[in-house]
């Protein structure tokens, strides 16, 4: 006999779906469909503080890290890929597809990164592979270190024209928080 189990929140997402079920079978009784609605919204509402009181014990402010990636412009470099390091172990990379490099053009910011990070001294290094300005292949490293405390740690890997150098900048940015 096979057995089937569910964490709390696919017990939820079950329920919503029976209610919603029993919604549309009980929509000749105005009155009981109105209460599975009330009851919809509710149980869609406990959903959503589930989802953040698990956010909040997976990744607990005192360690949190996450990284972002923004583009601006990209005159001089056609994105293809970015590989996430931190300490000299690979946590995240991504290669993008041209849909994905449009969006980030148009002012998208994408989460490359978010775990836990104990306090004290850490390296993150962000490598970048793409077609520089005459169409050769491109690799650059960007790298910061960062002190680790209580507060969370927001970083922004940045792909810059810099039309005076007629080349991009890769940089990775700490947000104060």
């Amino acid at each position: 006999m096979a057995r089937i189990t569910l964490s709390f929140s696919g017990w939820l997402a079950a329920l919503v779906f029976l209610v919603g079920s029993g919604l549309s079978a009980m929509a000749q009784d105005p009155p009981l469909a109105q209460d599975l609605e009330a009851l919809k919204q509710d149980v869609l509402t406990l959903n959503r503080e589930l989802l953040i009181l698990e956010e909040e014990l997976l990744y607990p402010a005192s360690s949190q890290i996450e990284v972002y990636l923004s583009v601006d412009v990209g005159d001089y470099f056609a994105l293809d890929g970015v590989r996430l390091m931190i300490n000299g172990q690979m946590v995240g990379s991504e290669l993008y597809t041209e849909q994905q490099v449009q969006a980030l053009h148009r002012g998208g910011v994408q989460r490359l990164y978010r775990g836990n990070l104990p306090g004290g001294t850490h390296e993150v290094s962000a490598f970048f592979t793409g077609l520089g300005p005459q169409g050769q292949d491109y690799k650059r490293a960007a790298s910061i270190e960062i002190e680790k405390h209580q507060a969370p740690v927001v970083l922004e890997l940045r792909i810059v024209d810099s039309s005076a150098r007629l080349q991009p900048v890769f940089e990775i940015k700490q947000w104060p928080l």
